[in-house]
């Protein structure tokens, strides 16, 4: 069964509208775990608009699942990660200003890169993952950069999925069966909810991890955070 990381960030963009320290980061992973997720996914940015450097550290003996830091690797993130040893470092190609992520790497142009960035994390053990588009040649890119996994970038599929869910989910069936030919772990984000979850895992079958912060979150002001997280296990 594919694992179920929830990303918090969300979480920290309450705290911080209020200032202080409610809700607590801290409490909502222990929870957030304790209900059934199988790890914690956080983005801290470099204008801490939601998780902060302080948080980073926090965080790390309190997560017993899976420890995933992702962001745009920076000198200042890449201090951070060799520091803090989380499970897992995924990459994203995020200017600071972005609101989200919204596209994936090219692996072939920023080959030499991350080539040297991977090096560095895999020296300590992190595993890693790139952030990519349903394109084969990036796949393959990626391999050639020498991370461990993809997190396949999942918002077209999303963005096209009643229209016409067959076709939405075609590249990352494509994309899915070269990674695992060339024995790339598979994540996948963004934009992944309670109606399209389903399908796209049914689809997957090799699919390690998903990533989900927004949704779930939003999901859980209505539903609880409990129920919500047990919702989305249930789907994959």
């Amino acid at each position: 069964m594919p694992k179920l990381s929830v990303n918090i960030n969300k979480i920290a963009t309450i705290r911080n509208a209020r200032g202080g320290c409610i809700p607590n980061l801290v409490e909502a992973a222990i929870k957030i775990q304790k209900f059934g997720a199988d790890g914690i996914t956080i983005h801290p940015r470099p204008d801490e608009r939601h998780i902060t450097i302080k948080d980073v550290y926090d965080l790390k003996p309190k997560i017993n699942t899976e420890y995933n830091i992702e962001g745009y690797p920076s000198e200042d993130f890449i201090n951070l990660v060799l520091k803090v040893i989380p499970n897992q470092v995924t990459l994203v190609p995020d200017p600071p200003e972005v609101i989200t992520s919204c596209a994936g790497w090219n692996t072939i142009k920023f080959q030499s890169f991350l080539k040297d960035i991977i090096m560095r994390f895999q020296s300590k053990g992190i595993r890693t993952s790139i952030f990519v588009e349903p394109n084969v040649e990036m796949v393959e890119g990626a391999k050639l950069c020498g991370s461990d996994r993809i997190e396949l970038y999942t918002e077209d599929y999303a963005k096209n999925y009643h229209d016409d869910r067959k076709k939405a989910i075609n590249p990352y069936i494509i994309a899915a069966k070269i990674a695992n030919k060339i024995n790339l772990g598979i994540n996948a984000g963004h934009d992944l909810n309670l109606d399209n979850l389903e399908y796209f895992s049914k689809q997957i079958p090799e699919l390690d991890e998903v990533s989900i912060g927004h949704a779930l979150i939003s999901d859980a002001l209505y539903l609880g955070l409990e129920n919500t997280i047990q919702m989305y296990k249930r789907l994959l």
